[in-house]
């Protein structure tokens, strides 16, 4: 249920005494990454998000409808909202002011007194406490009863008592507005990106129908609105979600399927879409918390999907012709569906909420979404039986893709039937030191051969563009040579569970540096993009676990009689430039770019791009699934819609190389 600005109630008995404190803050400037995950660029995002979060737990209280965050231009940022504000007077256990306690002290806050707040993602009362800790300087200004109050920090400490600094009008609203600026002594680095909030900032959005969230950047002007700025409303909730996520692939039935229901204080909210791709992609929150492991609420998710769908083609004859069994994916091929549960006390799994382990939870969304399901198949006859057809198609395919699989694995080296002749592998066999380059063609995989060191380094070349993955049926995948080559040679292989799910074995994988070597052109690119499709799809698993790099060959060597340098930039190239005509205008100073690996010689290839002392590797990884699965299925699907539009909103960014 969302809630209009006329709706929204008054403050009632949130006060000092509502909050509760459990000990103190000491260990987290110590130990920073037991608290926010990481020092990097993760964890200074995640300061946002543990401040956002204070935010929408008052939407979710009934008490908040805006929420905007501001990216300063010295990389501070703010995050206001119009909810009843942190109380302010004096708490009455430890004498100080509530705002100070919520703010300095660990495990503090509302979130433990259950008539404060019903639903809450802040579950630890870690969050701004945190942030605090982490800053050089936070100031934090509360709107409420008619004054406005505010409070500085240092690292963490206060800098004086909370201080009335003014009244609000009659018609002025009440709120909460914390600025903070990173520690630079904790982070790595603190500059703050505008897609990675403007994506999280989205999904909120369309978790919270109603609630109004802004992003403005003020360190990048614009005409129109004096600063970068996105707003993000959504009224349609979760089945507008499922529309965003779905626009670049076909639709097989008209509108999401939306459920939405309530038992035992337990609310679910359910939007499904069919497809006609061939990967299912379910996406699930508890408390707005991503849940990227699943849990409870994914089970009887997929519990009920595969009991209605069942009965359903069992009662109109549809499953009668099939000559094997239908395993629960078939059910979920080609489905793309979001799951959002909001309990009062979860249960997870873990430090990190990434699985839901509330048992009750199963059975509560398996009626719910069952019993809606059930009225939409009785409702919608003709769609009910695309997707049965779908899912009879979806166990042709898997029963089709698993004696394909077989004849592959079969091949394989533990077999004995040694691995693919293309690939030039390392003496060693220890998977730790070893690394596997996936070279572009074979004269470049002859160079690299050459040049590698043969102790810790196996080359595989790759002819042409391998298969598109995202437009491919599963069997047909591992018809193509040069994807066999690629499991042959990495020693993974592909299982499935008693549900009839995929599952990656990596427990025998060979390297555990896996490096996509191709040329720096617009071809080189596009076969860098085909190859993470096929990860991204097929092997997630060493994504996620840290083995997929991308190499980074120069794009220049600039040279004046036996001195030169590589350039992997035009920065470095005007600056190498520079160097050696000392700021004039010298034709003995010479450009090379290079355009393929191929225009190295097996010496430069090494110092340049394969020698672990000089060369730059980039790490795959994976900080929001749910939005690079949208941009992979843009960029590789069959819609052209979306992926012009893509290109349009993105061209600018463009470098044309001549």
């Amino acid at each position: 249920m969302s809630l209009s600005e006329k709706e929204v109630k008054k403050p009632s008995t949130y006060t000092a005494e509502n909050i509760t404190a459990l000990e103190g803050l000491e260990a987290v400037r110590k130990r920073p990454s037991m608290y926010i995950g990481s020092t990097d660029i993760k964890g200074l995002h995640h300061l946002v998000w543990e401040v956002v979060d204070n935010s929408i737990d008052e939407h979710l209280a009934g008490y908040c409808t805006h929420i905007e965050v501001y990216i300063h231009t010295n990389n501070s940022v703010t995050v206001r909202d119009n909810g009843r504000g942190i109380p302010t007077e004096i708490q009455s256990k430890l004498k100080k002011s509530a705002l100070e306690i919520v703010m300095t002290v660990l495990h503090a806050g509302g979130k433990f007194d259950k008539d404060t707040y019903k639903v809450s993602g802040g579950l630890h009362g870690v969050g701004v406490s945190c942030v605090n800790a982490l800053s050089v300087h936070l100031r934090a200004e509360v709107r409420r009863e008619g004054k406005i109050f505010e409070q500085e920090y240092k690292r963490g400490k206060p800098l004086y008592d909370v201080r009335e600094i003014g009244e609000i009008g009659d018609d002025d609203e009440t709120g909460t507005l914390v600025t903070f600026f990173p520690d630079d002594l904790i982070f790595e680095t603190l500059e703050f990106k505008f897609e990675v909030l403007a994506n999280r900032l989205r999904e909120l959005s369309f978790l919270n129908s109603g609630l109004t969230l802004t992003l403005v950047d003020e360190r990048v002007p614009d005409e129109k609105t004096g600063f970068l700025t996105e707003t993000f409303f959504s009224e349609g909730g979760l089945a507008e979600f499922v529309q965003y996520l779905d626009e670049s692939r076909s639709r097989l039935i008209e509108k999401p399927i939306h459920i939405i229901g309530k038992e035992d204080n337990v609310e679910v909210e359910v939007a499904m879409q069919y497809n006609t791709t061939y990967t299912e992609n379910i996406f699930s929150y508890v408390n707005n918390i991503n849940t990227r492991d699943g849990g409870t609420h994914v089970s009887g998710f997929r519990r009920a999907i595969a009991r209605l769908f069942k009965q359903y083609g069992d009662d109109n004859g549809q499953f009668k012709k099939l000559k094997f069994s239908i395993s629960g994916e078939d059910f979920r091929e080609g489905l793309t569906a979001i799951i959002s549960v909001k309990v009062q006390e979860p249960q997870f799994k873990g430090q990190t909420k990434g699985e839901l382990g509330n048992s009750e939870v199963t059975g509560i969304v398996s009626r719910i979404v069952g019993d809606e399901l059930k009225h939409w198949l009785e409702e919608h006859p003709n769609e009910s039986r695309k997707i049965v057809d779908k899912i009879i198609l979806a166990a042709t395919a898997r029963h089709a893709a698993r004696k394909a699989r077989e004849m592959v694995q079969r091949k394989n080296v533990l077999t004995g039937s040694g691995l693919p002749g293309k690939l030039s592998d390392c003496a060693s066999k220890d998977p730790g030191e070893s690394e596997l380059f996936l070279v572009e063609g074979d004269s470049a995989g002859g160079t690299a051969k050459q040049g590698r060191e043969r102790h810790f380094q196996a080359i595989l070349p790759l002819r042409g563009k391998i298969l598109n993955v995202e437009k491919a049926m599963e069997h047909k995948i591992y018809e193509n040579e040069e994807i066999k080559n690629m499991f042959t040679a990495l020693g993974v292989s592909i299982s499935e569970n008693d549900e009839g799910e995929r599952i990656l074995n990596v427990e025998k994988l060979r390297y555990h540096k896996v490096v996509i070597m191709c040329d720096a052109d617009v071809d080189g690119s596009h076969i860098t993009t085909l190859i993470l499709t096929f990860f991204f799809r097929y092997m997630r698993a060493l994504i996620e676990q840290g083995y997929i790099y991308i190499a980074q060959p120069p794009l220049y060597m600039v040279k004046k009689g036996k001195q030169f340098r590589y350039c992997w930039n035009e920065e470095e190239r005007a600056d190498a430039v520079n160097q050696y005509s000392g700021g004039k205008n010298d034709d003995s100073v010479k450009i090379q770019r290079y355009k393929g690996l191929g225009e190295m010689n097996a010496e430069q290839l090494w110092e340049t791009t394969m020698d672990p002392s000089t060369r730059i590797l980039q790490q795959v990884t994976i900080d929001d699934a749910l939005e690079a699965d949208r941009v992979f299925s843009m960029l590789m699907g069959d819609e052209v819609p979306p992926r012009r539009a893509f290109i349009e909103r993105n061209a600018k960014y463009a470098k044309v190389d001549v």
